[in-house]
């Protein structure tokens, strides 16, 4: 069953991730699935892609379409992992509250980074053709179609250790989205000197 999805036809198409997903690597996390199955989590990206779509085509104005974005996001991914994976060890000596905060501006500054360029993929295509158990999860395999360009890879992982479907990486022709998210969120709190509040509050602004 074919369904729709967005992605940019130059480089940058690696940097959209449903706008779901900043992109989290099972290599970096020690993921453990817990009942998760290949249809359950073929299932969650099926209807995560159908969303977004019909999210993108329902005529609202892009501040909309970011509300939406960062609802989707939240219900499809495991976004305080998410979170934590991007802020690396910095996360470990972070407080709840601290953890909190950053987790919330992330949040809505994914949907607003990745949402803005959803409206320049119409009439692109993803297709779900595949799943299998991996080790500690579940990846979902399916093949994006883009208009004058050829056919590539996503793949998804999928997991239920948040105590509930959810996919934690995308990784687009090979390229881990964890990684680039990781290594932006990473540059930042650089920026800000390491403090995590200060990079929260950074995150909030990004437009």
């Amino acid at each position: 069953m074919p369904n729709d999805l967005f992605f940019d036809a130059r480089p940058s198409r690696r940097t959209v991730t449903l706008g779901l997903a900043a992109g989290i690597a099972a290599t970096v996390l020690p993921w453990r699935a817990l009942a998760l199955d290949t249809g359950s989590a073929r299932a969650l990206v099926v209807e995560a892609v159908a969303q977004v779509n019909r999210t993108i085509n329902s005529g609202k104005s892009e501040q909309q379409m970011y509300v939406e974005f960062e609802r989707l996001f939240s219900r499809y991914a495991d976004v305080p992992a998410i979170a934590r994976t991007a802020l690396g060890v910095a996360a470990r000596g972070a407080s709840q509250s601290e953890l909190s905060a950053f987790t919330q501006a992330y949040q809505g500054y994914i949907a607003r980074k990745y949402g803005k360029r959803f409206r320049e993929f119409v009439g692109s295509e993803i297709k779900v053709i595949d799943a299998r158990p991996m080790k500690s999860a579940v990846e979902v395999i399916s093949t994006a179609y883009l208009r004058n360009e050829n056919p590539f890879e996503v793949r998804w992982h999928v997991s239920d250790r948040s105590g509930r479907p959810a996919f934690f990486n995308i990784i687009i022709e090979g390229v881990n989205m964890l990684a680039s998210e990781r290594a932006e969120i990473g540059a930042l709190l650089d920026r800000n000197r390491g403090s995590i509040p200060a990079l929260a509050e950074q995150l909030r602004r990004s437009s």
